[in-house]
Parts: structure tokens; sequence; C-alpha cells
């Protein structure tokens, strides 16, 4: 069964299962399960979780339900236990709204909450993340995760998000980076979407990023905290949780 859905999830275009998703989601949480892992998101608990991964697929990553994948719950773990925005009264601007996520931010009782996306279904506004329409300093605080490597023109979408967030706000700005390299790859010769996937981890991706990431969030004027977590978790834990191995949340506050 889980080589048919990594087949599945290879072939058919991302909008599409979104909308599949919705149905299969209650039969997955049943066919798996268990006591062995559990998603810190809704406490729910499974006997194994699905691979998930296109050029690298990994074992027990994705939720069978709430699809939350292992940064989803790292980053749930660290807003709850390590901050109090869930609840303050912010304005806040969801980019790409994770299906995980989107019902319990839109039930907070705290926040005013958009989303936003291109083409998502899940997303209430339809707009580029390069010509936000929004004035400037609107917004306490902006998730957008796994996003900008999607995006062409990195450099300008992020100078858009520093334009509509308010002063003192702040952005959870989440990429897929190799910490194993320093500079950023992109190469705009690379557009065959085996070539990308090769390349870049996913067919859709348009460049790797290095750990010079965190200048370029730098170079448009925030202020930088990559925050490392993990460290904070007990061991046991990252296996229940199934956890990224490696991974900082960056956060990025306009000063």
């Amino acid at each position: 069964m889980e080589y048919i859905y990594l087949k599945i999830l290879n072939f058919f275009p991302r909008k599409f299962l979104i909308k599949v998703s919705f149905f299969l989601r209650p039969i997955f949480k049943l066919i798996y399960k268990g006591d062995k892992f559990i998603d810190p998101i809704d406490g729910s608990s499974y006997r194994k979780f699905l691979s998930y991964g296109y050029k690298k697929i990994r074992k027990n990553a994705l939720c069978p339900g709430t699809l939350s994948l292992e940064r989803h719950r790292y980053l749930w773990l660290y807003l709850t236990n390590e901050t109090s925005i869930l609840t303050k009264p912010l304005k806040v601007l969801h980019v790409a709204p994770e299906q995980v996520f989107l019902k319990k931010f839109k039930n907070n009782k705290f926040w005013e909450y958009f989303t936003l996306d291109l083409n998502s279904p899940l997303a209430d506004i339809k707009a580029d993340l390069c010509d936000l329409p929004f004035d400037k300093n609107t917004f306490d605080l902006i998730i957008c995760n796994h996003v900008l490597e999607h995006i062409e023109n990195d450099y300008k979408a992020i100078k858009e998000i520093y334009r509509v967030l308010k002063n003192n706000g702040m952005g959870i700005l989440q990429v897929p980076i190799d910490l194993n390299k320093e500079k950023t790859f992109e190469d705009k010769k690379i557009t065959n979407s085996n070539d990308r996937t090769k390349y870049f981890g996913q067919y859709d991706h348009v460049r790797i990023y290095g750990k010079d990431y965190f200048k370029l969030l730098a170079s448009v004027g925030f202020k930088v905290d990559k925050v490392n977590y993990l460290l904070n978790i007990d061991k046991k834990l990252h296996s229940i949780y199934c956890l990224p191995e490696n991974e900082l949340i960056p956060i990025v506050y306009k000063v």
C-alpha cells in the first residue's frame, strides 16, 4: 500500500493531492492506528508513520491522520513550548498554509488570520508572494514555510514579507537547508523536473539553500535567529514524535 502511495505522491500534482487528502486522512488514521508514534500537534498515536520524499525517501515522516511532516511537529513543539504567540492578539498572514495547521490557526480566537497562495485550494487570498496586495506594516506575524525554494526571485519575495510585516513583527521562514553547504546552489538552466529533483531535492524546487540563507534574510533588514530547539527536546521524544535529525528554525524580526 505504501508503495502505491509513494507512486501517487510523485505522479499527481500537489493541488490534486491536497483535495484528495481530505477523504484519505480518516481512512489512513484508522488503518495506521497504534501506540508506537505520536503526533504532538493533536496527540493522536499510530503504529507507524508513512514514508515521504522525492529524491530521498524518509521513513516514518508523514503522520497519516494529520499529514504533518517532521518539520511541522518540530515547529509546533517550539511554538507551544517556547513562545506565547498562539495566545496573543495578532494579525497573521500564513503563506501556503499547511493542512495540519489550517484548522487550528483559523479557530485561534486570539488571531486575525489570513491565508495566501497563488495556487493552493487551502488559501483564501490568491496572490503572488513577490507582489503582495497589502500595505506596508500590516501584519504582526508572517508564517511562510517551505515556499521560497519554489520562487525564482526569492530576494524580492523576502523584501515583500519585510515590507508588509509591522515594526517589531515576527516571521517564521522555514526552507530546506543543507547545513553541510556554506552557499546556496541554484542554476537557472536547470528547468527539467527530473533534473530539479536530482539537484534540488524536489521536482518544483529551483535551488537548495545553504547556510548563507540566514545572510539572505538579514540582507533585507531582518534580525535573524537560528533556533535549534531540537537540543531542548528529550531524545526519547525525538523518536516518538519522529522529528528531524538536524534542523534550524529561521525566526526573523523587523526591528
